[in-house]
């Protein structure tokens, strides 16, 4: 069975950044889409972890590329235009593997 938590999670990283970019990106929606969806790359630190998946695990301050030192640098990045949806995206994912983490703290 499907628990609440995992569709919460995987909504948020799927249709959220597809309802965003419609919402703010009509012309180029399909270009932010990829680039938003393409920012859970940032995921790949989870094959660092023995094991590399592990249910009740909390990836925020675990994992490299989601620690408390690299989340500032993905802030940073929506104040550079260049780099703006890559920051959108970034945090994104982070918020949503946060509140992943609150529900393993229930």
């Amino acid at each position: 069975m499907i628990s609440l938590q995992s569709i919460i999670h995987y909504s948020n990283h799927f249709i959220v950044p597809l309802v965003f970019a419609l919402a703010f990106f009509r012309k180029n929606w399909i270009k932010i889409t990829v680039v938003l969806w393409a920012t859970m790359i940032i995921d790949l630190d989870h094959l660092l972890a023995t094991p590399i998946f592990q249910a009740n695990r909390c990836s925020i301050g675990y994992h490299p590329l989601h620690s408390y030192f690299i989340i500032p640098v993905y802030i940073a990045l929506i104040f550079f235009k260049k780099y703006r949806i890559i920051g959108i995206g970034l945090l994104w994912h982070i918020i949503t593997d946060v509140i992943d983490c609150a529900f393993m703290n229930q």
